[in-house]
C-alpha cells in the first residue's frame, strides 16, 4: 500500500478514489510543526548561527503526527501531495522530516484542480520538493516570528495592545490614514440643478451645461437661482451623433477580485468568501460522486491554462454560437504577482450552476456562479451598445442626453457586470432643429461627503495595489486586526478603534519603516528573490534584524507608559490603586502592585431576585447557577438555609410512577443527547439519572 499525504481530510475520499485501491491518502490537517519559543527572547531562532530555526511539533498535531508515522512504517512508499503554494511546499518539507524521507527522493505531487484528469497528469510527472520555496516560506515566518514577538511584547508593556506584525501593521496604517483623512474632512455646501424635457411625449432628464460644455460649479442657493430663472421654456437641438461603444469582459478571478467580487455582489466577508471557494476546490458529491469544482483559490494570476481555453471555447460556440467567442484576456500582472497558478476557475464547462444547483449550499452556489461566469465570460466577445447622444442648447445654456441599448449581448448573456437598464425600443425620431418644451426646472441643495470608511473588499484591493500580504493572507490579516480589536467589522466595513488608533499612531512614530508600505512590498520581493535563489535567505534576516532590534530597544527606552486607569478602589491586600488590565480573556481588575501583589478582583454578578418565597425560611428566592452554567432557584438565605427549588418538569418530560432511589422523589422521563432517561425531580439538589434502553422506550 502507498501512503500519499493531503492537508485536508475534505480531498482524501475523492483522491483515493481516483488512484485506486493500492493508495491510502491520508490528512496532516495543515502545518504539523512550527517554531519553538524556547531560546534567545523565546523566538525559537538561534540568532547568532545562521538564524537556525529550532521547530516543534504542533500539541494539537501529536496525534496526528503519530497515526502518520504508524502508517508510512506500514507502507511501501509515501507520497507527499499538500498544497500547491509555499505554505503547502512548507508542510511538505515539514512532513519529510518528521517522517524521515528523503528529500532528493521522495514524490512530491502538484495538482491546481482536485480532478481525475489533473490527479492523474500529477502522477504522471511527480516532482521533489522545492527547496528554494521552503526556504521562502522559512525566512517569512522567521521574520513574522521576530517582528511579531519584538514589536508585540513591547507594545502590549507600554500601551496594552495586544499584538504587531509585518502585514498587520501596514494593513493597520492604510486604514488609520484613511481614518485620519476621514477627521479632517470638513463639508462644503453646493447644489445641482435637474431640468426635465417632454421629448416625443416621453419625459427626459437633459443635462444642463454651460456655453463651454462644462458643468456648473454652483456653490449656494443664490447662484443656483440665478441658473434657474436664466433657462428657458423650450430646448432645440443642436447635434445628433449616433456611435457603437464597446465593452469587453473582465479577466478570470484571482483571489483578490474574488474577494471583491463576492462583497460587491454576495455581501461576503473575505473570510466566508475563502472558506466556500475552499469547499468547492476540495469538492462536493454530485450524483453520488465527490468532485472538485474550482481550481485552487489562492492565486494572483488570472491566466487561463490553454487545455481549459480550448474546452471553454468549444462549449461558448456550442452554446451560444461561433460569434460569442472572443480574444484570451492579457491581463496586468500586480505589483508582486508570482503567476504560480491560474485565475480561478470551473474545473468542467457542462458543469453549469443551475446544472448543480440542487448538490450546493446557496453560499456555495451563489459564489460557484459567480467564479463559473466569470471564467467562461473572459473568454467570450465585447458588449456592444448602440448610443445616440444628444445636444441641445438655449438662449443661456448648454444641454446634452445619451440613449443607449445593446446591439450585442457578448459575454453579457452569461456575466452581468451591471445593472444599468437599456433604453428599450428604437431611438426617438429626433432631427437637429427641432424645439421641445421644459416641463420642470429645480434646484437641489447637497453638501460634500467625507470618504467612506474602507470595506473588506477595499483593503483588499490596497493591499494587492501596494503589494503587501499574498492572497493566503489577505483574509486572515484583516481577521486578526479584529481579534486584537484593532478595527471594527460591521457589515464589512472596517472602523478604527480607540486602541487601534493608539497603536498605529505609535507604529508610525518608533518604527515607520514596518508600517511603510514600500518597506513591506520590498521585503515581498527580497522573499520572492530567495523562493527563485537569487538572494540569499542568511543576508535577508541579518540586514533586517540587527537595524531592528536596534530600534526596539531605543523605543524600549524612550517610550512612554500608558498610565494605568485606576478604578478609585485601593487594594484589600496591600493598599495599593486597583487599575484595569487587560487579558486573552478580557478586561479584569488588578492591583497596580503587580507582581508583589497579585490580588485580582472577582466580578459580583448581580442576584436576579424572584417573588417566590422560601418556604423553610420566608426569604427571597434568587437566581443562580450550577457549575455547567444551568440557571436553578435557591434560597437567598444561603448559606443558612440551603433550600433548592425542584426543578419543574418541561412539557416535553412525563411523570412516572418510579421513586428516585436515592431521595424519594419522583422520576421524570426525559429525551436527552443520547436518549431517554429518567432523572429526579429535586434536581439540581439530587442529580440521581438512570438510562432507558431502546427496548424499554419501545
Amino acid at each position: 500500500m502507498k501512503l500519499v499525504i493531503v492537508e485536508s481530510p475534505a480531498k482524501c475520499k475523492t483522491i483515493e478514489k481516483y488512484l485506486g485501491k493500492e493508495y491510502s491518502v491520508v490528512a496532516s490537517l495543515g502545518h504539523i510543526r512550527d517554531l519553538a519559543t524556547t531560546g534567545k527572547g523565546g523566538l525559537g531562532v538561534d540568532v547568532d548561527n545562521g538564524f537556525a530555526p529550532s521547530y516543534i511539533i504542533n500539541k494539537d498535531k501529536r496525534k496526528v503526527v503519530s497515526d502518520l508515522i504508524k502508517q508510512k512504517n506500514k507502507s511501501s512508499e509515501v507520497i507527499l501531495a499538500t498544497d500547491p503554494d509555499r505554505e503547502g511546499e512548507a508542510i511538505a518539507w515539514h512532513l519529510a522530516q518528521v517522517l524521515n524521507l528523503d528529500i532528493a527522493t521522495t514524490k512530491r505531487l502538484e495538482f491546481h484542480e482536485i480532478t481525475r484528469d489533473s490527479i492523474s497528469a500529477a502522477m504522471e510527472s511527480p516532482r521533489t520538493i522545492d527547496t528554494n520555496l521552503v526556504s521562502s516560506q522559512e525566512t517569512r515566518r522567521i521574520l513574522d516570528r521576530i517582528i511579531g514577538f519584538k514589536l508585540s511584547n513591547l507594545l502590549f508593556k507600554k500601551i496594552h495592545s495586544r499584538s504587531a506584525g509585518r502585514v498587520q501593521s501596514a494593513t493597520l496604517k492604510l486604514i488609520y490614514d484613511h481614518e485620519q483623512e476621514i477627521k479632517k474632512f470638513v463639508s462644503e455646501e453646493y447644489w445641482k440643478v435637474k431640468v426635465t424635457a417632454n421629448i416625443l411625449d416621453n419625459e427626459f432628464n437633459v443635462k444642463i451645461l454651460d456655453r463651454d460644455n462644462k458643468e456648473f460649479d454652483i456653490h449656494n442657493k443664490q447662484e443656483c437661482d440665478d441658473v434657474l430663472n436664466r433657462i428657458g421654456k423650450e430646448i432645440e437641438v443642436v447635434s445628433l451623433d449616433t456611435s457603437n461603444r464597446v465593452k469587453d469582459s473582465k479577466e478570470p478571478f484571482t483571489t483578490s477580485t474574488m474577494q471583491q467580487e463576492a462583497f460587491s455582489k454576495l455581501k461576503f466577508k473575505t473570510k466566508k468568501t475563502q472558506s466556500v471557494a475552499q469547499s468547492l476546490y476540495e469538492g462536493v458529491v454530485v450524483n453520488g460522486e465527490q468532485v472538485g469544482l474550482i481550481t485552487y483559490m489562492r492565486t494572483d494570476s488570472p491566466r487561463l491554462a490553454p487545455s481549459f481555453v480550448e474546452r471553454a471555447s468549444a462549449f461558448i460556440t456550442e452554446k451560444y454560437g461561433a460569434e460569442y467567442l472572443g480574444q484570451i484576456k492579457k491581463g496586468k500582472k500586480s505589483v508582486l504577482s508570482q503567476d504560480a497558478h491560474e485565475g480561478i476557475r470551473p474545473t468542467s464547462c457542462h458543469r453549469t450552476p443551475e446544472s448543480i444547483r440542487q448538490f450546493l449550499t446557496p453560499d456555495q452556489y451563489n459564489l460557484y456562479k459567480l467564479i463559473y461566469n466569470r471564467a467562461l465570460g473572459s473568454l467570450m466577445a465585447p458588449k456592444v451598445e448602440k448610443v445616440l447622444s444628444i445636444k441641445f442648447t438655449d438662449n443661456s445654456f448648454n444641454y446634452s442626453m445619451e440613449l443607449a441599448h445593446t446591439s450585442f449581448r457578448g459575454f453579457d448573456v452569461i456575466y452581468k457586470d451591471d445593472e444599468a437598464d437599456d433604453y428599450k425600443g428604437s431611438f426617438p425620431n429626433i432631427n437637429v432643429g427641432d424645439k421641445f418644451e421644459i416641463v420642470s426646472k429645480e434646484g437641489e441643495q447637497k453638501f460634500t461627503e467625507a470618504p467612506a470608511h474602507y470595506s473588506e473588499a477595499k483593503i483588499v484591493k490596497l493591499m494587492e495595489e501596494v503589494g503587501i500580504g499574498r492572497p493566503s493572507t489577505y483574509a486572515t490579516t484583516i481577521d486578526t486586526l479584529r481579534e486584537r480589536k484593532y478595527v471594527n467589522n460591521t457589515g464589512c466595513i472596517l472602523t478604527l478603534t480607540e486602541q487601534g488608533e493608539k497603536t498605529a499612531h505609535v507604529l508610525e512614530k518608533y518604527f515607520p519603516a514596518i508600517v511603510n508600505v514600500k518597506y513591506t512590498a520590498n521585503m515581498e520581493t527580497k522573499l520572492d528573490n530567495v523562493q527563485d535563489g537569487s538572494e540569499s535567505r542568511l543576508k535577508m534576516l541579518s540586514d533586517f534584524y540587527n537595524p531592528f532590534v536596534k530600534q526596539v530597544e531605543e523605543a524600549n527606552t524612550i517610550m512612554y507608559k500608558d498610565a494605568p486607569e485606576e478604578t478609585g478602589e485601593l487594594c484589600p491586600k496591600c493598599g495599593a490603586p486597583l487599575i484595569y488590565k487587560e487579558s486573552k480573556n478580557g478586561r479584569f481588575i488588578g492591583c497596580s502592585n503587580y507582581p508583589k501583589c497579585k490580588y485580582v478582583k472577582k466580578e459580583k454578578k448581580e442576584l436576579v431576585i424572584s417573588e417566590e418565597l422560601c418556604p423553610i425560611c420566608g426569604k427571597h428566592l434568587v437566581e443562580r447557577q450550577d457549575r455547567r452554567g444551568k440557571t436553578f432557584l435557591a434560597c437567598s438565605g444561603f448559606p443558612a438555609c440551603k433550600y433548592i427549588k425542584p426543578e419543574v418538569a418541561k412539557t416535553e418530560d412525563q411523570k412516572s410512577d418510579k421513586l428516585c432511589p436515592k431521595c424519594g422523589a419522583p422520576l421524570l422521563k426525559k429525551k436527552g443527547k443520547y436518549g431517554y432517561f429518567y432523572g429526579c425531580s429535586n434536581y439540581p439538589k439530587c442529580n440521581y439519572m438512570e438510562r432507558i434502553s431502546k427496548k424499554k422506550h419501545n
